[in-house]
């Protein structure tokens, strides 16, 4: 059973209308749409109307924002599916009005009692003969996934249609997804959770996990350029200033990957996947944006400094844009010490180096132009 049909179970169970909508597909536009309709609907049901929205995550802020109002005055009862960790991916407003619920996987015994139903009861798979000799790679395979178990014994059960009697084997369900990889759902959980642990391998400095994870998206056919762009995002947020030519590598094996496609573009890819996980680690940048961004958000539109401004009109000048600014190649060493901040938060400190061999080099540079200021 998939998210929507169990939103869609709980509405029947409640009898109130049920909307739903795609966040990879719904703009602002749609869920006000939907509202306006929920709202003019309750006229003549009493109960809520259930707006399941899947994926979630994929709202923007904005989009996530045009819910609050009508979940907090209940014109509808949100149910939000994601696959991504809600606290960093919903807005905290919307999640404080929302209660959690985490769906798991299925146990062991779980999926054999529905292996052992579907073949005693299903009309066409009750009619032939089927032997359950080995279940590990059917289990292993599903994630835990009823529908992905049953899509894998479909396809285990047609290869053998016209062979007699089936007898399941997990190097039978191994061959067989080799062949076709129905078990990788690129739009499912799955997809997310093996780009997840690429990552974290990659993060990890593990070249070995890292290969892995790149192998089984490359054997279940994920789309190449999805990779790619998940190894530039890397190169950036892990390894960073730490060895900036992660960055360039990245973008080189993107770059050929477009241009070759499968299967010889695995090889760019493991290039970079096997480069990003040997080189050293920093995060200052990704942290840096980060806190920049924070500060932005908690002092509002500070005005820019007058020395900063931009003076192309003779009024400008007249009102001090630009008087005081020192332009740093006239000064000896291309440098001259001057305020860049609003006044507000001149004295902010928003970017750290880390400790790493290139950022310490980094370091003792900006300690030499700015001195007590990049003293940690």
């Amino acid at each position: 059973m998939g998210k929507t049909t169990l939103a869609q179970i709980i509405a029947n169970k409640l009898e109130t209308p049920f909307y739903t909508l795609s966040a990879v597909t719904s703009g602002v536009k749609d869920v006000r749409d939907v509202i306006e309709k929920a709202r003019s609907n309750r006229f003549f049901s009493q109960a809520s109307p259930i707006l399941f929205i899947d994926e979630i995550h994929r709202f923007s802020k904005s989009q996530q924002d045009s819910l609050l109002g009508a979940v907090e005055t209940g014109v509808v009862t949100l149910i939000g599916a994601t696959t991504e960790n809600p606290s960093f991916e919903v807005i905290r407003p919307l999640l404080s009005r929302c209660q959690l619920y985490v769906l798991k996987s299925l146990e062991k015994e779980d999926l054999l009692e529905l292996l052992h139903n579907a073949i005693a009861k299903d009309v066409i798979l009750k009619e032939k003969k089927i032997e359950l000799k080995e279940t590990d790679a059917m289990l292993r395979f599903s994630g835990g996934d009823a529908r992905k178990l049953l899509n894998i014994l479909e396809l285990v059960v047609e290869a053998d249609a016209d062979a007699g009697p089936v007898v399941i084997t997990d190097e039978k369900v191994t061959e067989r997804l080799q062949q076709n990889p129905l078990a990788y759902d690129k739009d499912g959980e799955m997809h997310y959770d093996i780009i997840s642990a690429f990552i974290k391998s990659i993060r990890g400095s593990d070249p070995d996990g890292a290969l892995y994870w790149l192998a089984r998206m490359v054997e279940a056919g994920e789309d190449p350029a999805f990779i790619a762009r998940r190894l530039v995002i890397s190169a950036a947020e892990d390894i960073g200033l730490a060895n900036p030519n992660a960055l360039l590598l990245a973008n080189a094996a993107f770059d050929a990957v477009m241009k070759i496609g499968w299967p010889e573009g695995r090889i760019p890819l493991a290039e970079a996947t096997v480069y990003l996980a040997t080189s050293p680690k920093s995060n200052s940048a990704y942290e840096g944006i980060n806190s920049a961004l924070e500060l932005v958000r908690q002092t509002g539109n500070l005005p820019v400094p007058l020395h900063l401004r931009n003076a192309p009109t003779k009024l400008m000048k007249q009102l001090g844009y630009g008087k005081d600014y020192k332009y740093a190649h006239a000064y000896q060493g291309n440098f001259v010490q001057q305020q860049f901040l609003p006044d507000e938060v001149k004295d902010s400190r928003i970017w750290h180096p880390q400790n790493n061999a290139q950022e310490a080099k980094i370091k003792e540079r900006m300690q030499s132009l700015w001195g007590e200021r990049f003293k940690e």
